[in-house]
């Protein structure tokens, strides 16, 4: 077992890719199966990236978990968000009370949540929540940077921490998500630095904004990045400079995931933007993503189409808190129902001659 007391370089150098020659022993599995060539669509995709990342054919989900960060983050002074502040700290309290939106989703699946006050503004200490505070809260990204280069490390350290946790726990999925006013911003300041993409495909509406106000959320990521002029080269220093605690975190848990080799998904677009950094840190991290659902928030599809994925599910959904992940959980659980427990045609007692004729796809998909 690899221990728990490792760092950022540490698992920079020990993330590896997929096991590629499991690959084609699951699709061999997955077309051998009794059905039509492909047509239990993504769950069969699903079911052979869970091979290449496990290494075996067939798997079985036990123990799920959303790790989730919460920071404040000090842009919120600039009037880019409608909920206060004090929201961060109240849905923190409220994920280990099972009150939030992904706390019920989680509770109905049996999924467990890891909540981590990475940057809470509050001197309290949360019950059921784990404290490994930075400080409270990043500074305002107008003013100057949101954290050091030493805090982003500290906070990417967080998240590879808690994969280390949860891999001890013997969880065999993760997701991904987060709770802090104001960090759609972030998000959006971090995607436009790490893309060059235009402002306009970026900037979202967050959880609900005035017109004057979206218009100021534009004009703070423009000047947040002008400003603070990160070096686009660099993904730490673009999220030192313009992110948040919870977003480094975030990528810390992806990173740290890739190291474990255990599958994580993703929630929606603060999510997606934590993969894409730690997908720039190391390209291999790739390769242990599986994308949940598609966010209703505007810059998700930039993210998602940078990674090269596609998410499973469109249910018009823009929550965030790592939502997306336990109804992906269950779609994973029925790929793995479907690779585990379905016949073979040989165990059908059905010729599969019939399907020599039509095995590539441009026969079977319209």
């Amino acid at each position: 077992m690899k221990s728990n007391k490792i760092d950022f370089e540490v698992v920079l150098k020990g993330i590896t890719a997929t096991n590629k020659i499991t690959i084609e022993e699951a699709k061999k599995r997955v077309d051998s199966l009794a059905k039509p060539l492909g047509s239990l669509g993504k769950l069969e995709d699903i079911a052979v990236k869970l091979a290449v990342i496990t290494g075996k054919v067939k798997n079985k989900i036990n123990k799920k978990c959303i790790i989730i960060m919460s920071s404040d983050n000090g842009v919120v002074e600039e009037g880019v968000a409608s909920a206060p502040q004090s929201v961060t700290l109240a849905q923190t309290i409220n994920f280990s009370r099972g009150l939030t939106g992904v706390a019920a989703l989680a509770k109905e699946n049996n999924t467990d949540l890891m909540v981590v006050d990475i940057g809470v503004n509050t001197d309290k200490k949360i019950p059921g929540v784990i404290d490994r505070k930075i400080r409270k809260g990043t500074s305002n990204i107008i003013k100057g940077q949101a954290m050091s280069q030493d805090e982003c490390i500290k906070a990417i350290n967080i998240g590879i921490e808690m994969v280390s946790k949860a891999y001890e726990e013997e969880y065999d999925i993760l997701g991904v998500g987060e709770m802090g006013i104001g960090n759609t911003t972030t998000s959006s300041s971090v995607l436009v630095s790490l893309t060059g993409c235009n402002i306009e495909d970026a900037v979202g509406k967050g959880a609900g904004i005035t017109r004057e106000a979206f218009e100021k959320k534009k004009w703070v990521v423009r000047e947040a990045i002008r400003r603070n002029n990160p070096d686009v080269s660099n993904p730490i220093d673009i999220v030192a400079k313009v992110g948040g605690f919870d977003i480094a975190g975030m990528v810390g848990v992806f990173l740290g995931a890739a190291y474990y080799r255990i599958p994580v998904v993703i929630d929606g677009f603060i999510s997606v933007v934590a993969a894409l950094v730690a997908t720039r840190i190391n390209p291999l991290v790739k390769e242990y993503l599986i994308p949940s659902h598609s966010s209703k928030e505007i810059g998700y599809n930039i993210a998602i189409e940078d990674l090269g994925l596609e998410p499973m599910l469109n249910l018009n959904m823009r929550l965030g808190e790592g939502s997306g992940c336990p109804i992906a959980f269950s779609v994973v659980e029925f790929s793995c129902a479907m690779m585990n427990n379905m016949a073979t045609f040989a165990e059908a007692e059905i010729n599969d001659d019939y399907l020599e004729e039509v095995r590539g796809e441009e026969n079977y998909i319209v």
